[in-house]
């Protein structure tokens, strides 16, 4: 026989528990005074027993409920990862500029060209002899748009070419390298391919590799890729000469 003290004190709680369903308080009173299981079931982690499921409605002027951050998932090397978006941050404050190894006066301190055939606007990775990062940024107001071509403005591959060489003269027109701005040429190319057109509002990031330096007879070999976007948009084998200061 269930006490009277028990039943009053069970229905308080069940009273409670309408209330506030995750009420810990409510459920353990409930158990206590009543020994009943209450007739519900399905949630996780709910500190009653139950049985079978409810639907629980939450107030509408609920001010205290929080808002869950919106999680997508993002597949990397085969594994998925969790990433949180935080939508306060402006989209024109979420992406940082790339970083300045080399500024565009000290590009023209190590290169001889100038406009318009300055093809380099910033260094963004430096390793003299060994490798070298920079970026293109492609503009409408390029010199060459207005007749290349005019009705689709698309840059020449082969200034995408000259660009990849000049990151590859930053990366060896150094004096511990062995070369100097005054006898460093480009001297050919080899299984040129391009992937993809780059037009206007483009940044063309290019990356140089140094594959071979024989300095007996002057000559660098190196390969190069230039991406878009993180999309490999032109690509090649390089050779650089480097002349005799006699």
């Amino acid at each position: 026989m269930i006490s009277m003290e028990a039943m009053a004190a069970a229905t308080m709680a069940t009273l409670n528990l309408k209330q506030n369903p995750f009420s810990p308080l409510s459920s353990s009173v409930f158990r206590q005074h009543s020994g009943i299981v209450a007739p519900y079931s399905g949630i996780r982690g709910s500190p009653f027993s139950i049985s079978r499921p409810i639907s629980i409605k939450r107030p509408r002027n609920a001010s205290n409920v929080l808002k869950p951050k919106i999680v997508r998932s993002v597949e990397g090397d085969g594994a998925a990862t969790t990433a949180a978006v935080d939508e306060a941050i402006p989209i024109e404050k979420r992406y940082p500029a790339f970083p300045a190894v080399l500024d565009i006066n000290q590009i023209r301190d190590i290169l001889p060209h100038r406009f318009p055939f300055l093809l380099v606007d910033r260094v963004v990775e430096y390793n003299p002899g060994v490798s070298a990062v920079a970026i293109k940024n492609v503009t409408i107001n390029d010199n060459f748009f207005p007749g290349h071509f005019p009705e689709r403005p698309i840059m020449p591959g082969v200034l995408m070419v000259e660009a990849m060489a000049q990151v590859g003269g930053l990366m060896m027109l150094q004096p511990e390298v062995g070369g100097s701005r005054e006898n460093f040429f480009f001297a050919g190319v080899d299984k040129v391919r391009f992937r993809k057109p780059v037009v206007a509002g483009d940044t063309l990031v290019m990356r140089m590799n140094l594959v071979k330096l024989q300095r007996r007879f002057g000559i660098a070999r190196m390969e190069g890729k230039a991406y878009v976007g993180g999309e490999v948009v032109c690509e090649g084998e390089f050779l650089m000469a480097i002349g005799s200061n006699e």
